[in-house]
């Protein structure tokens, strides 16, 4: 079942995330992979990212097969998902649902280049676009 279809998506705590990065990016791995996918200062205990991982497959986020004595993983939720499922947890949690109020407080917060400002205005003038010829469609 997809996250953005629960009521209140569980959201990967941070040490999860940044697993489920590194997953997303090698597709699969064992733990061993996983922890030296890492650069060498920054890798994370082998046990405790075996933990995780188990705790994250119960979670949904990901599922093993084994070859031989080795546990391989791949994530079964999509980058896209969870980015989504955050979006809608942000917006409910801080903005009351709004996503103009999201918005809004990203302009008067962050100085934004005028090309990414730009790239915004084509996004929603596509946005528009695709959803009136859905509209119309219907």
């Amino acid at each position: 079942m997809s996250l953005l279809k629960l009521k209140k998506p569980t959201l990967p705590t941070p040490a999860e995330s940044r697993l489920l990065n590194a997953l997303w990016d090698l597709g699969t791995g064992t733990v061993e992979e996983i922890v030296n996918y890492f650069p060498e200062s920054e890798r994370p205990n082998y046990k405790t990212t075996h933990t995780l991982l188990r705790i994250m497959e119960s979670k949904n986020y990901l599922r093993h097969t084994t070859r031989g004595k080795v546990f391989i993983f791949e994530p079964i939720v999509a980058r896209n998902e969870i980015a989504q499922a955050s979006v809608q947890s942000l917006l409910r949690q801080n903005f009351g649902g709004s996503a103009s109020g999201l918005l809004v407080n990203l302009l008067e917060t962050q100085s934004l280049k005028s090309s990414d400002l730009e790239k915004m205005e084509d996004l929603i003038r596509t946005y528009r676009l695709n959803r009136s010829a859905q509209e119309h469609a219907e």
